[in-house]
């Protein structure tokens, strides 16, 4: 056994020990040391403004992506968010120990389903400090214990974070090793977590790009919840509202490019290309967005570039969109569920029918009418932040927020019975 493997399964043993105490802790002391969480974060801002501008310029020098650079910068913005967030978890209901259902027997039993902590969940993510933070309030409150791996262009940053978010813990008496962070940025330690840490991982969540994910759901020997892509899809439907179309196709795309949440694909029903794809290409060109459409597009617009098979497929996450034109709702679905990623997809209608079409053909983790896509955030949700948006169809989908990190046990109460 190699000393990284040794240390991994060190993690692995204390964060099952937390795991145990984290499911009796009081919603008091989970709701002090988010608190305390904040205003730790909130003094050591400018420390972690200063380490977080070192990685940033060592990222745009190593030639990293203007997206990659945009989810890894902090500014105070973003750092008001992350406080934000973490008082805005600590104001949710305390999920563990909710019933959930409850039902009697004619035998007299009495039967609860309760909802309780998942265990240990581990997070691998890439250079997105708030996850650091987001995951470890989220897994703590709802009960338990996490293990954090975040990527190694943004170590220290996430590093400074959790020093905040430990030392929390501690000073609310929860165990500082509730939430744990991996230092070193040897990829075999992603191996490790993926082999279950000897059975102490209960859950996997990645996010991050394509390949981490892809790696994570082909090697895990514990549970995954995650998605692969954030092709995301903006119809605009015959009986669109003009303004309404322009704004959330613009918002949906432009807004911030590198969210998963952001629109990849526009479609719009042919029957009204004439009347609405002026206004909407002119917008989004106006924005710095470079369009790339299909055929019919084109032959009104033969200024927009001409989209292939592979852009329909593409997650840019750039100032990119692909266009097609669409027969009605029924096309639009019919073009979701060839393309699509199960992530978020919205309708633009002022047609209740066609709203209620499209929303029971798309089979997507979020469905949207009259809405922008970037909405697909958990804090948009009003579940305070989010680990990711999970695309599966068990456990979880959508935003993954302090509910989904929990499962349920059933309760049986009875009176001495005894089975026949």
């Amino acid at each position: 056994m190699t000393a990284l493997d040794e240390t991994m399964n060190a993690i692995g043993v204390a964060a099952k020990d937390a795991a145990r105490a984290m499911r009796a802790a009081s919603a008091a002391a989970k709701n002090r040391a988010l608190i305390q969480a904040a205003d730790n974060i909130d003094a050591a801002r400018a420390d972690i403004l200063r380490v977080n501008a070192a990685e940033v310029a060592a990222a745009r020098e190593a030639g990293k992506t203007n997206a990659f650079i945009d989810r890894m910068a902090l500014d105070d913005g973003r750092i008001d968010g992350v406080c934000s967030a973490l008082r805005d978890i600590a104001a949710l209901d305390d999920p563990v120990g909710k019933t959930l259902r409850e039902w009697n027997r004619p035998n007299g039993l009495s039967i609860a389903r309760v909802a309780a902590p998942i265990g240990v969940v581990a997070v691998i993510y890439e250079s997105r400090p708030n996850v650091t933070v987001d995951a470890a309030a989220i897994a703590l409150k709802a009960g338990n214990a996490v293990i954090l791996r975040g990527g190694s262009e943004c170590i220290e940053t996430n590093g400074a974070l959790y020093k905040c978010f430990r030392n929390a813990c501690a000073d609310a008496g929860l165990p500082e090793t509730a939430a744990q962070f991996i230092t070193t940025p040897d990829r075999a330690a992603v191996g490790a977590l993926l082999s279950g840490l000897d059975g102490a991982v209960d859950l996997v969540i990645p996010r991050g790009g394509k390949s981490l994910v892809a790696r994570v759901q082909s090697d895990a020997r514990a549970p995954v919840l995650s998605h692969l892509d954030g092709i995301c899809h903006v119809y605009i439907d015959g009986d669109a509202d003009p303004e309404k179309a322009v704004a959330i196709a613009v918002n949906s795309k432009m807004r911030r490019t590198g969210v998963c949440g952001a629109a990849e694909t526009l479609l719009i029903d042919k029957g009204a290309l004439d009347r609405l794809w002026p206004p909407i290409a002119a917008a989004l060109r106006e924005a710095g967005c470079e369009l790339r459409v299909d055929d019919a597009i084109h032959a009104l617009d033969s200024a927009a570039g001409k989209a292939t098979e592979e852009d329909f497929q593409t997650e840019y996450l750039d100032a990119v969109i692909s266009v097609a034109a669409v027969d009605g709702v029924a096309g639009a679905v019919a073009h979701i569920a060839r393309y699509g990623s199960g992530h978020t997809e919205t309708i633009v209608t002022e047609n209740a029918d066609a709203a209620d079409q499209f929303v029971a053909g798309v089979d997507s983790a979020i469905v949207l009418v009259n809405a922008s896509t970037q909405f697909a955030d958990g804090g948009e949700f009003g579940l305070g932040a989010e680990i990711g948006i999970a695309t599966g169809r068990l456990h979880a989908r959508g935003p993954v927020g302090v509910e989904e990190l929990t499962t349920y046990k059933n309760v049986v109460r009875g009176e001495g019975q005894i089975r026949p």
